[in-house]
Parts: structure tokens; C-alpha cells; sequence
């Protein structure tokens, strides 16, 4: 059995200008199938070697895998856009060799897999939640364990008649220390780069699932529906020596300078952070890196920003998002705007630049609330403002809103343009077209302000922090043309 992992072309967002990392959930799954000698695994990152849609097919034809899979954890990677170059370069090796089994799995396809394999008759499979279990009970299944397919736990198959046939839910994994070390050796790592001017470049995923439930959350796509609930919330995360032993090799092996922790709640476990960076020191790792936190686990951690600051800590994300603590609450956030504002003036006391994401279109979302919202961004004064249009995804609740309003029918959406940085939905209140407008205003209001920029460069931060707010404003003229397009809404 050969597997393929592919990445098609595609785009990263607009914001972060020239950006592409390998797929984690390719370098894990991969990595597992070997490790269990299940199968011989490829990799193709067509983004990465500059490949096109027929170069893409020419290398399935030359190298002829038995299956191709494609999925995403992560929603930066163009958001729900991603499923669409995933079908595309399903469809097009599946026309070209149609005795390949085509995989799905992670992001958007655990979450929409009915209407995906309605949609897309070329794809043979999707894999609901974590992956690596199922993959491998369906290859040994392939190889001869002949078990029906709808008792695989986590699979969604295709029976020869076109029948969609469903296994039970598969239980997640609790302990993410018994899988292998990524693959990184299937991807071109010196290709790699994080917002045009970090590299070489890589972005880690060494936890999953999330302490918070946010309405408006991508997780929501990457589990179960029968049990999305209790999935999402199950966090569990990788041993800090073990996530020094995967910086190591990055360092030692690819030369690696700058990686992005694109867990969602990376500092979850404080122990597990203290140990993570004074093992990192101890070894004297020199990778500076970025992650994804709370509010309330950046306030409960102050006394050890200083470490991680040691540790190459220089640029840290929390979510703004609304405007208030009632909106923060409706939202599920879980947190307050004092306890977001103490963030950012913590970090900036440790010379750690912040990035506060800030979410429009909700639901209730008037022209006067939007306003309201970037004024207490520009209170809280994060160094990035990283804006994003509310994009319902598979199972939240906004996306059962959504089709509840009628603002969108999910078998007609125009997922190229479903990518967070494009306005798909109306709220309440407000069209497409006004929330795309005001969305434009604030992003050209809030890098208006000549004393936040000063304030920026003229800092003691690392100049990895003032590339990246270069690289985001560089890009503001790209973010508001894709704000003046709308996609295609009942």
C-alpha cells in the first residue's frame, strides 16, 4: 500500500503575505502509518515546489499511490477555501487514475461529511475527527481484515451502489505522547516561510481540542457531530521535553529559526510550559517562536512570561473578538475585556509583541457595535490587529443560525470565498456588503495611527515582531479588495 499525502495549489491568507508551512496533519498521519509499517507514504506540497494542476496529476501518474489523502487542522490555512482545492485535486488524479482511493479527513470534513461526499463523487473517503486510527484500520482492512466498513469507527465510505454508509464514533486519543515525531523528511522544509520574512519556517501542532467552546470557533469542524461538544473541550496536549525533542530536530536537522504553536490554547498546562521552556533553555535551543493563548491562562501565567521570554517567546495572539463582556459571553468566549487588556500590557512589559484577533459579523453585529469594537481595540492596543469575518463552520452554532436565517444554503456556497477574509454572511442587522465595508474601515483605521507604529519600532522587540506588523500592513490593500467581494448568499 502506497499513500500519497497531497497539498494542492493553493493560496495562504492575504494578511500574512508570502506564508507556507508543511500540513501537520499530513506529517502526523504519515507519520503514524509508518511507524506502524501499515504502509509506504509520499508527501507533495505543490504550494511549496511551485507545482500547477497538471504537474499535480503528472507526479500521482508517475509515482502511483494506491491512496491519496488530503486534510487541514489548521483554518489559516485559507480557511474553508482549503476544501476546495482539496476536492479539485481529488477529482482531477481520481479522473486521471480512477483505481485510487481518495481520503479526506480533519478540518471542514469531519464537520460537512454528508454534503461533502454528496458533492464530490470522486471521493471514496472521509475520516470523522483524528485520523490516524481510522486510516489504520482501513488499510488493514484494504489488506485484508474484511471487515464491513460501516463498523470502522470514524469512517465514512461509498459502497459500490453510491450508498454513504457511516461508522460509530470514534473515541479520541487520549494520550498524543504515543505518536511518532511528525514526518517531516516527506517535505521540502527549506521552502517554508511565516509572514514573507520568517525563515526557514515551520508550524507545530503539539495539543488538540480547547478548554473554551466559542460559538464562532473553526474546532467545531473537526470533530463528530454526534459528539462535537465533548470532542472540542477534550484537551490534551504533548509532554514539554517532548516538544523540545521535536525542536531539536528541526533545528539540528532543517535549520529551523522560527516556528508558529498553532494550538489553540498552547499554554493550557502551566507545568507543562515551565517544563517545555527550561528544557528548551537547557538545551540551548535557539528557535524563537510564537503561540496561541487565553486571556485568562496569559494572567495566570505572568510570573513566567519572563522564562518563556528567555525561552524565545517574541510574539504571543489573544482573542479580542467583541466589545464587550456581554458579547464575550453570548460568544462563549469565557473571558473579560480587563482581563484582555492586562494581557497585552503584560507582554508588553516583557517585550512580548501581542496579536489580538477581532471578529465582525456576528449575528447581532450593528454598524454602532462594529465601531464600538474597534475602539476598544484601540484601547486594549495589541501590536498586530488581526481582523476576521465571522465564517460559520460545520456544526457551531452560528452555522445552524445561519441556515436557520436563510443566509446561506450550504449545497450553494462559493467555498473559495468562505476563508475568513471575505464577508459571506449578513447578520442581523447589516448586508454582506456592509459588513465587507466596515470591515475595510477598520483594518485602514486601526495601522492609521502614527504614534501606535513609532511606539512599535522604536520598541526593545524582537525584530521578528516588527517584520511581521510590516508584512500585515503591506498587505491591508489586498485584505480590503477581498472585503469589496461578496460571495454568493440566498
Amino acid at each position: 500500500m502506497k499513500v500519497l499525502f497531497l497539498t494542492p495549489p493553493l493560496k495562504a491568507w492575504d494578511s500574512h503575505g508570502y506564508h507556507l508551512a508543511a500540513n501537520q496533519m499530513h506529517a502526523q498521519v504519515a507519520a503514524y502509518l509508518r511507524e506502524k509499517k501499515l504502509a509506504e507514504v509520499d508527501a507533495l506540497d505543490c504550494r511549496a515546489l511551485e507545482m500547477d494542476w497538471d504537474a499535480m496529476v503528472k507526479y500521482a501518474k508517475d509515482t502511483r499511490p494506491d491512496m491519496v489523502f488530503v486534510g487541514e487542522l489548521l483554518h489559516s490555512t485559507c480557511g474553508a477555501a482549503v476544501i476546495w482545492y482539496f476536492n479539485e485535486g481529488l477529482r482531477l488524479i481520481k479522473e486521471a487514475m480512477p483505481q485510487v482511493k481518495t481520503v479526506a479527513g480533519g478540518l471542514w470534513y469531519s464537520g460537512d461529511w454528508e454534503r461533502q461526499m454528496r458533492q464530490n463523487p470522486t471521493l471514496d473517503y472521509i475520516m470523522i475527527g483524528e485520523a490516524e486510527l481510522t486510516m489504520e484500520d482501513l488499510i488493514r482492512n484494504m489488506n485484508g481484515a474484511r471487515k464491513d466498513e460501516r463498523e470502522i469507527a470514524g469512517l465514512v465510505s461509498r459502497r459500490p451502489d453510491g450508498t454513504i454508509v457511516v461508522g460509530p464514533h470514534r473515541e479520541l486519543i487520549p494520550d498524543l505522547n504515543v505518536l511518532p515525531m511528525p514526518a517531516y523528511d516527506l517535505f521540502p522544509m527549506d521552502k517554508y516561510v511565516g509572514h514573507t520574512y520568517w525563515k526557514p519556517f515551520a508550524e507545530l501542532m503539539t495539543s488538540r481540542g480547547c478548554p473554551g467552546k466559542c460559538h464562532f470557533c473553526y474546532e467545531w469542524a473537526l470533530y463528530d457531530s454526534r459528539t462535537a461538544a465533548k470532542d472540542f473541550t477534550s484537551w490534551r496536549g504533548l509532554k514539554g521535553t517532548r516538544i523540545v525533542d521535536e525542536l531539536e530536530l528541526l533545528e539540528k536537522k532543517y535549520g529551523i529559526t522560527t516556528v508558529v504553536f498553532q494550538d489553540d490554547a498552547f499554554n493550557t498546562d502551566t507545568q507543562a510550559m515551565i517544563e517545555f521552556c527550561n528544557e528548551k533553555i537547557r538545551r540551548g535551543n535557539k528557535i524563537d517562536w510564537v503561540c496561541l493563548g487565553r486571556a485568562d491562562q496569559w494572567i495566570s501565567q505572568h510570573d513566567i512570561l519572563p522564562l518563556m521570554k528567555k525561552a524565545g517567546l517574541f510574539l504571543a495572539l489573544t482573542g479580542v473578538e467583541v466589545e464587550d463582556d456581554m458579547t464575550l459571553a453570548k460568544q462563549g468566549k469565557g473571558v473579560t475585556i480587563d482581563q484582555i487588556k492586562k494581557t497585552v500590557r503584560l507582554l508588553r512589559e516583557n517585550d512580548i509583541g501581542s496579536v489580538g484577533t477581532v471578529l465582525i459579523g456576528l449575528k447581532e453585529d450593528t454598524e454602532e457595535k462594529i465601531k464600538k469594537r474597534l475602539q476598544i481595540a484601540d484601547e486594549i492596543d495589541p501590536d498586530i490587529f488581526a481582523l476576521d469575518y465571522m465564517t460559520p463552520v460545520p456544526n457551531s452554532p452560528d452555522w445552524k443560525y445561519g441556515i436557520k436565517k436563510g443566509w446561506f444554503d450550504p449545497d450553494k456556497i462559493n467555498l473559495k470565498e468562505w476563508d475568513f477574509q471575505h464577508p459571506v454572511v449578513p447578520t442581523d442587522h447589516l448586508t454582506v456588503e456592509e459588513v465587507g465595508r466596515l470591515g475595510a474601515w477598520c483594518m485602514r483605521e486601526y495601522y492609521s495611527k502614527p504614534e501606535r507604529i513609532h511606539r512599535i519600532f522604536s520598541s526593545n522587540y524582537h525584530d521578528k515582531v516588527k517584520v511581521c506588523v510590516k508584512d500585515f500592513m503591506d498587505n491591508i490593500s489586498k485584505w480590503e479588495a477581498n472585503s469589496r467581494v461578496t460571495a454568493t448568499v440566498k
